[in-house]
């Protein structure tokens, strides 16, 4: 019973950590990462990004630590989720859209 009180204390108090947004702003100057951007987008990346994360970690640093809860919170649910959910109709219409021509027979 007391790994499950563990459990959920951990994931609603989280410590704050600035060292993956470091990490993250460091990688982003290196010759492998701008390559990489210059290669799939045809310019340079400007890692403007990387600094506003940086700074808002550093920000929330200062911040007591209920703020620093509800920031984060607030934060993970205003995370867009890269799939888009659809009902087994939605889905079936959409398919069909798309790949329907494939079930017709040829000529």
């Amino acid at each position: 019973m007391s790994s499950e009180k563990e459990a959920s204390t951990s994931t609603t108090n989280r410590k704050l950590s600035c060292s993956t947004c470091f990490d993250a702003l460091w990688f982003c100057y290196s010759p492998v990462h701008q390559m990489q951007q210059y290669y799939r987008l045809g310019v340079l990346d400007n890692c403007s990004d990387k600094w506003r994360a940086m700074v808002d970690c550093l920000l929330l640093k200062t911040k007591h630590a209920s703020q620093v809860q509800e920031a984060l919170e607030t934060k993970e649910k205003s995370k867009t989720h890269i799939w888009t959910f659809r009902t087994p109709e939605e889905a079936s219409y959409h398919w069909k859209e798309l790949y329907g021509h494939l079930d017709e027979p040829e000529l």
